[in-house]
């Protein structure tokens, strides 16, 4: 009896020992693939990638958190990528990065890997696409968005105004007109307010009033005329977007251009309920992250995998609902639980503004590119330069 027990006891251990062996075995097989992005106080991130490892078989993702400082961070990875380094696979970038790392051959194309998984672009965001395109080759996929808004004061702008704005059959002339018509009105002091000081969101105005640097000339006209007026504060040339939603929250101000972050801003002064939002007339700026492969790294094919899945249905439904993040798979815009998640996104005007998006300029060398419009622009805008030779330094700056 007690040798038939040993036996037993002894086969149980053999099991056990072959068991944890396979296990470890198996663990061992999985590729690391390693994930370059920011921290986040939200659950997002981490449950995107515990989804991810959760359905692999072959792979498993592991975040490298980085710095929440994007200049830190963008001086981070391209130390890491330009010394060839394979410590990052994956990496998310600012929508401003993807053409400088593409450009210096950093990042792997995605278009025959879009293309085995059917992957086409109306699917996604098209101004987050379109800064992840550089020299006609496709190297980033949206993380999340963020886009350009027109606020308005709808208890003060007509329903027939309203409703020009929400659908976006509107021009800055009309906006012009209608911010001179409403200011004063509801206890306000200012029709329009926006960014107009050197810096870069003055770029992003930029882009949207000249519809993506396609209508720079006439664009730039309507900038002067905007700055010139009496609807707009005298020190609009040092508006950030600090000055604009101080402006349109504590009720000073009938419209203002600002980003999707100013809706929570709302309080008593100025209530939701009195709130509309638009697209803008000639597209949103769309900011956010885009997500891009490490051409040095040592599985492309897993990397690629989860990039798929991040901006994929899947992905990006996570992204939505558990970080209330905008999505960049445009499907998920009429999701309910996204919409449950994010209640803006059931906007008319936001659904109307998420697909006018454009991108700014995708530049090998954005910075210097981004800096040179804000110099001249502002030049202009205060009245040091004048509009052709304005045109003329950007055009040679986007070259």
């Amino acid at each position: 009896m007690k040798r038939k027990i040993s036996l037993l006891i002894a086969t149980i251990m053999v099991l056990t020992t072959i068991f944890s062996f396979g296990v470890s075995v198996s663990a061992a097989e999985k590729t690391v693939i390693k994930w370059a992005t920011q921290a986040d106080t939200t659950p997002a991130t981490q449950d995107l990638i515990d989804t991810f490892n959760r359905s692999q078989s072959k792979y498993t993702v592991q975040w490298v958190q980085m710095t929440n400082d994007s200049g830190q961070m963008h001086d981070q990875l391209m130390t890491s990528l330009s010394a060839g380094s394979t410590e990052y696979d994956v990496i998310s970038m600012d929508v401003c990065w993807s053409g400088e790392f593409a450009a210096a051959g950093y990042l792997s194309p995605l278009d025959l890997f879009m293309y085995k998984a059917k992957l086409t672009k109306p699917l996604f965001n098209s101004g987050s696409l379109a800064a992840g395109n550089y020299a006609g080759k496709q190297y980033a996929l949206p993380l999340f968005p963020d886009l350009g808004l027109l606020y308005f004061r709808s208890d003060i702008v007509s329903k027939a105004d309203a409703e020009k704005l929400v659908s976006g059959r509107y021009t800055y002339t009309d906006l012009a007109n209608m911010a001179k018509s409403y200011k004063g009105k509801g206890g306000t002091t200012d029709g329009f307010v926006y960014q107009s000081k050197q810096y870069e969101g003055l770029t992003c105005n930029v882009t949207e009033f000249t519809k993506a640097f396609k209508l720079t000339e006439s664009g730039l006209a309507d900038m002067k005329a905007f700055t010139t007026s009496d609807f707009v504060p005298k020190n609009i040339l040092n508006y950030t977007e600090a000055e604009t939603h101080n402006s349109f929250i504590n009720g000073k101000s009938v419209f203002a251009r600002n980003w999707p972050y100013q809706y929570a801003m709302l309080t008593e002064s100025v209530k939701p309920s009195q709130v509309g939002i638009a697209p803008l007339p000639n597209g949103s700026t769309v900011g956010g992250w885009l997500l891009g492969v490490n051409k040095k790294s040592k599985d492309l094919e897993g990397a690629w995998e989860f990039v798929k899945f991040a901006a994929g249905k899947e992905g990006q439904f996570i992204m939505s609902t558990k970080g209330a993040h905008v999505p960049g798979y445009n499907a998920l815009l009429t999701d309910p639980a996204v919409l449950k998640a994010n209640p803006m996104l059931g906007f008319e005007g936001f659904k109307n503004a998420v697909l006018k998006t454009i991108s700014r300029p995708v530049s090998a060398q954005y910075s210097k590119a981004s800096d040179a419009v804000q110099v001249n622009v502002h030049k202009f805008l205060s009245g040091g330069q004048d509009l052709s030779t304005t045109v003329t330094n950007i055009n040679n700056a986007l070259k």
